[in-house]
């Protein structure tokens, strides 16, 4: 094609991902929130993922047999193992979520769901953001917490929308540009803060901090502050700032300011960046949990990757469980189960604070199962 012809071709694309946006946002509009009842069964699925996803995710298992032991031999929670999400199944059936997969996912409450490697070329797309996107789990939710420096932080980032929502559908004029686009919607920045100032009223949380780029990223980022700052003004007891992304990432490494912020509200990437800046503070984004939550759906997992590399140097027993049952005590308090959170949560910090086992990912620390033994001790 010549360059005038690249250029109809782009326009052409551009108005098709409109359209397809603004049905989204119609679809968003006319969602009626589902509201929890009580169940007979709360069903939990477990899907192991990829590289050391399948060592971590078994660990998490194993302490949910412990935990939830009367709840199980009672009917009244049941573990559901889900297979097919592998990068091997994926990229023979060609699906960035096989169909019989997704389905099995949606036949439970609530899934506890191990790291997933993702192509760098080819069709396959990222599992995370294509259940994100099935899925409508708006609100990714990450807490951080360091103690002995007052800090107590709660991250919400917005989960379906942003630089990730078109993924690699972006236009190129091969040799001249690429383009790939962002998005911005009203009920879906609408949903986020509402989730983030709930969170914040229910919790005693006494400020939000709206971060963006605003200044440069003024129709995108700078609407989504705005619209942040309507939903604001339902909770005026709630102190709202606003921050860019770039001194934002300072101000967590500054102890001068650290401890003054305690709820974050963010656009996608950012709160993307941040998140993991904030579990490396804490001691590594092998030790954060993940919450991806919307009205019908919540998945639950661990903040790090497959970790391949492990993988190819036989050091996969070596990975450390910490970030995915610090999401399997998020998932827990989410079911409505927290007194099973909070015993989880604490024979965690028991693990931490005597320091006695560490899983640092190399044969000079302790192996996943040694720490999951301890850990079903301190149970």
């Amino acid at each position: 094609m010549n360059q005038t012809e690249y250029i109809e071709s782009a326009v052409a694309s551009f108005r098709a991902l409109l359209e397809e946006q603004l049905l989204r946002v119609a679809a968003m509009e006319e969602a009626a929130s589902l509201k929890k009842g009580e169940k007979e069964c709360i069903k939990i699925g477990i899907v192991d993922g990829d590289g050391i996803g399948p060592i971590i995710v078994s660990a998490a298992e194993q302490v949910l047999q412990v935990l939830l032991k009367e709840e199980l031999a009672a009917g009244k929670v049941s573990l559901e193992k889900i297979e097919g999400l592998t990068i091997e199944n994926r990229l023979a059936c060609g699906q960035t979520l096989p169909a019989d997969t997704l389905e099995a996912i949606k036949g439970c409450d609530v899934f506890l769901k191990g790291p997933t490697t993702t192509p760098k070329g080819g069709t396959v797309e990222s599992a995370n953001v294509a259940l994100r996107r099935a899925l409508d789990l708006y609100a990714n939710v990450r807490p951080v917490a360091i103690p002995e420096k007052g800090i107590d932080w709660t991250f919400f980032r917005e989960n379906t929308e942003g630089e990730y929502v078109l993924g690699s559908r972006g236009v190129e004029i091969p040799g001249k540009l690429a383009m790939d686009f962002k998005v911005t919607t009203k009920p879906g920045t609408e949903r986020i803060a509402r989730a983030a100032f709930e969170f914040a009223k229910n919790n005693g949380k006494k400020n939000v901090a709206i971060v963006t780029k605003a200044n440069i990223m003024k129709k995108t980022d700078g609407n989504f502050s705005a619209i942040c700052h309507e939903i604001a003004k339902d909770y005026p007891d709630i102190a709202v700032e606003d921050w860019y992304i770039d001194i934002m990432t300072a101000n967590l490494v500054n102890e001068k300011i650290a401890n003054h912020f305690e709820v974050f509200l963010l656009p996608n990437l950012y709160g993307d960046i941040l998140t993991d800046e904030a579990a490396q503070l804490q001691g590594g984004v092998g030790t954060a949990g993940s919450a991806n939550t919307g009205d019908r759906y919540a998945m639950f997992e661990a903040v790090h990757g497959s970790a391949p590399r492990m993988i190819e140097e036989g050091l996969g027993e070596y990975a450390s469980p910490e970030s995915i049952l610090r999401a399997t005590v998020m998932m827990l308090s989410h079911v409505g189960l927290q007194e099973k959170a909070d015993r989880l949560a604490a024979a965690l910090d028991i693990l931490r604070a005597r320091g006695d086992v560490v899983v640092d990912g190399t044969r000079g620390g302790a192996t996943c199962k040694a720490y999951t033994d301890a850990l079903i001790g301190a149970l």
